[in-house]
């Protein structure tokens, strides 16, 4: 089972991919990886760097897709997201959150962008 979820996971995150190129953003990196966790998508969007998790679903059963992004997940793509700028040089630049939610009910995902979805809380650090 734990490869029938990876595969579909990898199937989630190219359609997102493919969903947010066509919404207009340029895609830089996929699954960045740090010690804290993995960002499935960095993207620029209109000049703002764009921290972009993938959360795919079968069904609604445990809840829609972007409820799957609790506040412990969220600071530890904030973390990751912290050390991408620092190493980029790019801290100066605007940045942001944003989920991408694929529900796969019928033959096409149903396939939702919360831009902002989340922020940096005050205070952070890493």
């Amino acid at each position: 089972m734990p490869g029938k979820n990876l595969e579909f996971g990898k199937e989630a995150e190219g359609a997102a991919a493919r969903f947010l190129k066509n919404q207009g953003y340029k895609v830089i990196r996929l699954n960045y990886k740090t010690k804290f966790s993995e960002i499935d998508i960095v993207a620029e969007d209109k000049g703002v760097i764009c921290f972009v998790e993938v959360k795919a679903r079968h069904s609604k059963s445990f809840g829609e897709p972007v409820e799957a992004v609790p506040l412990t997940k969220q600071r530890q793509i904030s973390k990751s997201a912290i050390c991408y700028l620092k190493e980029n040089n790019l801290l100066n630049f605007p940045a942001r959150f944003d989920v991408v939610s694929l529900l796969y009910t019928k033959d096409f995902p149903e396939i939702n962008l919360i831009k902002d979805a989340f922020e940096l809380s005050s205070g952070f650090t890493i």
